[in-house]
């Protein structure tokens, strides 16, 4: 089925708290969504069915715990462009494989980067490695230290 765009769609309380339970349990059950809400399970299936055609909802994840991918390093990295190079920038940065994810924004910082590393040495690198390519005039980051929702 073709996705369609989310704003020919209405979107009421129902599909936010279906999407806000399955943030939270992607595997949820038809069942347990159906009794948390008071619905039918037809009523559930219907409205996933929607919003996965809609592309509001892409797919469904799993969640890993913190520790399970060997202690690797987390951070964002807060990123100033010079001029117009942004295009340029984030096309040398999405060859990082450390780079796993990557927004534009406003305000002060023209990028966001979601880094992670094996080690303090490979993150000093990958640091080291941004902040060469042409283009970066100004960096900050910050490391995760722990995750305190889930």
């Amino acid at each position: 089925m073709a996705k369609q765009n989310p704003a020919k769609f209405v979107f009421d309380d129902l599909d936010r708290k279906l999407i806000s339970f399955l943030r939270a349990d992607g595997r949820a059950p038809l069942s347990k969504l159906a009794d948390a809400f008071g619905v039918s399970r037809g009523t559930v299936q219907n409205r996933l069915d929607r919003l996965l055609a809609s592309g509001a909802v892409l797919g469904f994840t799993v969640r890993v715990r913190e520790d399970y991918e060997g202690g690797g390093l987390r951070a964002i990295m807060l990123i100033e462009v010079v001029g117009k190079s942004t295009s340029q920038v984030i096309s040398r940065m999405r060859g990082l494989p450390e780079i796993v994810a990557l927004h534009t924004t406003n305000g002060g910082w023209d990028l966001i980067a979601e880094i992670r590393a094996e080690s303090l040495a490979h993150f000093d690198q990958v640091l080291r490695e941004i902040r060469m390519i042409d283009g970066v005039l100004n960096s900050e980051t910050s490391l995760f230290l722990s995750s305190v929702t889930s």
